[in-house]
Order: C-alpha cells, then sequence, then structure tokens
C-alpha cells in the first residue's frame, strides 16, 4: 500500500462500490466531493471530513518483512476514515425531497449489504493490502453535524456518517533494519530464528454473543506465544501455543457492536480482525 496514495485510492473504492451495486430506475451520479462543490443535480456524494489513527494499533512493536525475514519493518500507520454520505436531487413541487430520500435509502443498502469491500471494487493499489476495508455505520452527534455544516456554504441537507478501517500507510523502505544477530554461547544450546514465521490465517467466528469464545487458526504457530486484545482487554496474556490456534473468550463486558481483536504472536506477526457483539 502506498503511504501518500492509499486514502485516496480508499476514496475510489467507495465509489467504485456505490456505482457498480446501486439499482435504481434514475440515473444517479457518485461523486467525491466536498458538500459546496458544484455536481450534478441527482448525485449520492462521499466527503471524507475526518481521519484518525485507529487507537488499538499504536505503538505496534516492529515486524519481519514478508519474503524477507532477516529485516525489521516499523508498524505501518493505522488509520480510521470518516466519510459523510449526502444524497442530491432536484426537490419535487408535491413530494419535496423524496427523490433525494431515495437515492440516500439505496446507497445505505449497498454499504450494508457490502460491509467488506470486495476485489471488485477495490483500487488496484489495495489488492495486497493486509487488513480488509470495513464499511461501518456510525452515529453523528446533532451538534457536531451542525458545525460541520456551518463551515459550508450550501444549506444543511440529510446526511449519513460511515467509518472504514483499518487503512494501513506502509513506512519507506529506509526505515527498514536487518535484525541483529543472536548471542551464542558456550555450553548454551544454540538458538535459531526458525525458517518460517508464525501467521494467523483466519478468526472464527465473526459474531457472537459477550462471553462466547472465538478460535483462531493459522501456521507456524506452535512454540511461541500469543496475546489477544479485545477492545482494551487482554483475553489472552502471553499463552504459550503448542498447536497452529489459539481460543480466547469475548469479555463478557461488552455491549452491542462492532471491536476491533487484535492477536499478537511474539511480537512478529500481528493482525486486526472485527468481532460483532449479537445479542
Amino acid at each position: 500500500m502506498s503511504a501518500s496514495t492509499a486514502i485516496g485510492m480508499v476514496s475510489t473504492s467507495l465509489r467504485n462500490l456505490l456505482a457498480g451495486e446501486m439499482q435504481l430506475s434514475l440515473t444517479v451520479d457518485v461523486t467525491v466531493l466536498a458538500p459546496d462543490e458544484q455536481g450534478s443535480d441527482r448525485r449520492v456524494n462521499l466527503f471524507l471530513y475526518r481521519v484518525e489513527e485507529n487507537p488499538f494499533l499504536k505503538n505496534e512493536e516492529p515486524t519481519a518483512l514478508p519474503g524477507n525475514p532477516g529485516t525489521l519493518v516499523p508498524p505501518p500507520l493505522s488509520l480510521i476514515l470518516y466519510y459523510l454520505l449526502t444524497p442530491y436531487a432536484p426537490n419535487d413541487a408535491v413530494n419535496g425531497n423524496a427523490t433525494a430520500h431515495q437515492v440516500l435509502g439505496e446507497a445505505m443498502r449497498v454499504f450494508y449489504e457490502n460491509p467488506i469491500i470486495g476485489p471488485t471494487y477495490l483500487d488496484p493499489g489495495l489488492t495486497a493490502a493486509r487488513e480488509q476495508l470495513r464499511i461501518i455505520h456510525a452515529s453523528l452527534d446533532p451538534e457536531e453535524l451542525g458545525r460541520l455544516w456551518t463551515t459550508f456554504t450550501q444549506p444543511f441537507r440529510l446526511s449519513v456518517l460511515y467509518q472504514v478501517s483499518t487503512v494501513q500507510l506502509d513506512m519507506l523502505p529506509a526505515s527498514q533494519s536487518p535484525i541483529p544477530q543472536r548471542v551464542r554461547r558456550v555450553g548454551v544450546p544454540g538458538v535459531r530464528q526458525p525458517p518460517d514465521l508464525p501467521e494467523v490465517l483466519a478468526m472464527s467466528p465473526g459474531s457472537g454473543a459477550a462471553g462466547s469464545p472465538v478460535t483462531f487458526t493459522g501456521v507456524h504457530l506452535a512454540g511461541w506465544q500469543a496475546s489477544v486484545l479485545i477492545l482494551d482487554q487482554l483475553a489472552v496474556d502471553a499463552l504459550e501455543l503448542t498447536a497452529d490456534t489459539i481460543v480466547a473468550v469475548v469479555p463478557a463486558g461488552l455491549g452491542l457492536g462492532f471491536y476491533d481483536v487484535t492477536v499478537d504472536v511474539s511480537g512478529l506477526f500481528r493482525r486486526t480482525f472485527l468481532f460483532e457483539v449479537t445479542p
């Protein structure tokens, strides 16, 4: 993923998804403009108005460069993007904003049925990204929404908020460094790095009630230690692995919604999954 263009690639991918999946009898354009920029009369607009660093992926340890286990790379910058989705359509003398409401409902249906941007609509620059791009509907404080619209020259329009995560920006190659040589002493068994680094491939299930177990599966996990962080709680702490599976229990006190679940294997591999707590 390119450190300078990944955010723009995400916006392009969202536009591709809406343009490819919206099914209306009307012709509706999809734009990525500020609310006060001119566009077509009938359209749905995506406006990126806030970018935040993912708090669960900050200050990660360096990891081995894929394909080159002798080189360490710093962790990527992990971001959450916030988009304002706004429909535009000419007002009708009788039905008012009804057409714009139809456009908004269809756009929301597309995002609801496609919570993960699939390869068909991904910008080519994102196809090799480590993390999937997930679209989550988020609530927007009315006061914050009002303050946002007062910065534009256009009057207020009905809008909804979506967050997209996790967007990761890789560091430049100049920041890479070789793994230091391990120290050996006479009379002490030699310590060698295994030929294959650990990797977690999947988490199952992706949703369930608070207090239920989740299982991570991967390869080359035996012999390493695993930790699992859900929200800000350690579900697994330095567990010695003897097989290629890790079992964690979702904290019982979590409310309904989506939570980042981060699994770390001895600082050599870290991956974040999304778990939905359901009734």
